[in-house]
């Protein structure tokens, strides 16, 4: 009796770079799922913000204040990141190319995660396991992540 392949999508991120692996069996060897790695955008701040802060002026005109931002131009890029991601895993989960997914990211990047991915999708997540591994080999992702939930 034969049954039915299980396969196991890995996602090694960051908030700016991700890689999807693939793993037939546990314990098997990863290779890449998709044949392209996402990447973000990772700018600077002068170079994602087109204007300096805007200035505020005492009431008296003895001193003036730079205004902060209202919002923060790296943070915005690792959420639009996140959901760029989670679009990627939507199309795997629709077309059934994995049945087990299994999150590799800082806290800060699984938690943007959690807060975009479909109920449908987020109910195939198996293990997240909160490391960054995005700089590492394949072979060495595979050692990181034996013993694990993989």
């Amino acid at each position: 009796m034969r049954y039915p392949k299980i396969v196991t999508w890995i996602v090694v991120a960051n908030g700016a770079r991700a890689q999807i692996l693939q793993q037939n069996r546990k314990g098997n060897g990863l290779h890449p799922a998709v044949p392209f790695g996402l990447i973000g955008r990772n700018l600077p701040t002068r170079d994602s913000v087109s204007d300096r802060p805007g200035v505020v002026y005492d009431r008296r005109g003895y001193a003036s204040h730079a205004m902060a931002p209202r919002n923060d131009a790296h943070r915005y890029d690792k959420l639009q990141f996140a959901r760029a991601l989670a679009d990627e895993l939507v199309k795997g989960a629709e077309t059934r190319a994995f049945r087990r997914l299994v999150l590799v990211a800082p806290p800060q990047t699984l938690g943007d995660l959690r807060g975009v991915l479909p109920d449908r999708v987020r109910s195939l997540v198996q293990a997240e396991i909160p490391k960054d591994l995005t700089h590492l080999s394949l072979p060495a992702v595979h050692r990181q992540l034996a013993g694990k939930a993989v």
